[in-house]
């Protein structure tokens, strides 16, 4: 069981983070090439990791919640 919740977290994770690295790299990608791979990473993961842990996974557990609840209704 321990195993299948980690997988579930790390897929939520996933789900929320995919989209929001892309987002910003379209956004910021040819000002952040011109900077070293450290700066870069930085630089990304300073709004990414605080916008993944307080809005993107709640956001991704709360559309799953919905979902969840409307499927048991519907049955």
């Amino acid at each position: 069981m321990k195993i299948k919740m980690k997988l579930i977290a790390s897929l939520k994770i996933w789900v929320a983070i995919y989209p929001s690295i892309t987002l910003l790299n379209y956004l910021f990608g040819r000002q952040l090439s011109e900077l070293p791979l450290y700066q870069r990473t930085l630089f990304l993961t300073l709004p990414l990791v605080p916008w993944i842990v307080f809005a993107g996974v709640p956001f991704v557990d709360l559309i799953i919640k919905a979902i969840s609840t409307r499927s048991t209704k519907v049955k």
